[in-house]
């Protein structure tokens, strides 16, 4: 089973939480505070195996959580940080935020590494709050939660040379003629379901990967067909070998199949039309292909033709040559239409910084967000006295107490941050 798109849960791995303690040693007069900080959580990494060919893996494990780093210890020792999870991937796997749809990596070298759900920092513990004022404190913080998100991987096929052309007209044929894939081949009346790959040996000191990647029909840039999925696996060739029925045995004009699969080509992306192609006219050895030959040739005078015959292999072995000699004037990473965007230039303008926190009301709740805010609140150990007084200085400083007053806040009323509930009250700590 060949997948090429799947939708994944990532998550960070937890910061450790800081703890409080203090120092009990002999010798040491009244101690002090002691609390390390915790350990950073793991991180969520995509690596490329050259090995994979196929995201089937990710069909029946969905969701991955990297581990939460350790927590801090006494006597001023930090937790351990955790160890990344790892989750390798094939070559040619775009990474989208699921969300968003922005893309976040574009991972094609064996070994290419993309953090796509950092962990979080470790929480301090009470040795980094002691102050002259407070020598010491019962504060420390809990971990930082790790990222997380939904995530939506692609894989577009990183093959040399793209067979193109409508349903049986023999690219399977070909592909296994010319290498040692063994895809199914009969006179199907519809498409390959999936792509197949073959590396073919030129003449034993050169040699290119060779993809039959799924017929197209009229409407494939719609996604009609297998369409999108489709057009997706040509975006990465370099070289278009454009199979046509010479012969047009299918009871279709070979001339005609050739406009209408350019045409898709260009209606998906005008750059993926522009793709070097050679035609290779297949079925020659069928009656009436050398008349069609001879008519497609002043139809189509500026490209490449190769008479061949995949069955009784006529003509192959010039159409291997021929490609192996443009694949090496060819750049050899063509870039896609997300990379090609990647790569303009792009002008930043200086924005103004987004509102720290916001405070609306929900009937008679008053609810505020914000991301910092709510950071502080998954971090803050509100089991301890001193923890709670640091918490409601910090939102007064960030003028939440005030906010909440312009909204109508009065004392007594609930306040919610994040998955905590508060009580309002003036001029005390929230």
């Amino acid at each position: 089973m060949f997948v090429d798109s799947v939708k994944i849960y990532v998550k960070g791995g937890d910061g450790g939480n800081g703890i409080v303690a203090f120092r009990r040693e002999k010798y040491v007069p009244k101690g002090g505070p002691a609390g390390g900080d915790g350990g950073k959580g793991g991180d969520v990494v995509l690596e490329v195996d050259e090995g994979l060919s196929t995201l089937l893996d990710f069909r029946y494990q969905r969701h991955f959580k990297a581990p939460r780093g350790q927590n801090g210890k006494s006597k001023g020792q930090h937790g351990a940080d955790a160890e990344d999870l790892v989750l390798k991937v094939p070559p040619g796997t775009m990474v989208y935020d699921d969300e968003t749809g922005e893309l976040l990596a574009d991972l094609t070298r064996h070994g290419q590494r993309a953090v796509i759900a950092r962990g979080g920092r470790g929480g301090r513990g009470n040795m980094r709050f002691a102050t002259p004022a407070n020598p010491a404190p019962e504060i420390a913080e809990k971990g930082e939660p790790g990222e997380e998100r939904w995530v939506r991987l692609e894989l577009k096929l990183l093959a040399d040379v793209g067979l193109i052309g409508f349903p049986s007209v023999g690219k399977s044929t070909l592909l296994s003629v010319v290498s040692a894939a063994k895809p199914k081949i009969a006179p199907y009346p519809f498409t390959t379901l999936t792509p197949n790959l073959g590396v073919v040996d030129v003449d034993g000191e050169r040699s290119f990967v060779l993809a039959d990647l799924p017929g197209l029909i009229e409407g494939a840039h719609q996604g009609v067909g297998l369409g999108h999925q489709f057009l997706r696996h040509v975006e990465r060739t370099r070289l278009l070998i454009h199979v046509v029925d010479i012969a047009g045995s299918e009871g279709r004009d070979p001339v005609e199949d050739y406009h209408k699969i350019n045409e898709e080509l260009r209606l998906y992306d005008e750059r993926l039309a522009s793709r070097p192609q050679v035609v290779a006219a297949n079925k020659m050895d069928l009656p009436g292909a050398a008349e069609n030959l001879e008519r497609f040739r002043r139809a189509v005078p500026d490209v490449p033709v190769y008479p061949i015959s995949a069955a009784t292999r006529q003509g192959v072995r010039e159409l291997v040559y021929a490609v192996a000699d443009l694949l090496e004037k060819l750049p050899k990473e063509p870039f896609t239409r997300e990379e090609t965007e990647a790569n303009e230039v792009k002008v930043f303008r200086a924005e103004p910084e987004p509102e720290p926190f916001t405070v609306r009301r929900e009937n008679e709740l008053f609810v505020v967000e914000g991301p910092r805010i709510e950071k502080l609140v998954a971090m803050t150990d509100f089991s301890r006295e001193d923890s709670v007084r640091y918490f409601a200085h910090l939102m007064r400083r960030m003028g939440v107490e005030d906010a909440l007053r312009a909204k109508g806040a009065k004392p007594g009323d609930t306040v919610r941050i994040g998955d905590m509930l508060f009580d309002f009250l003036e001029g005390e700590d929230e």
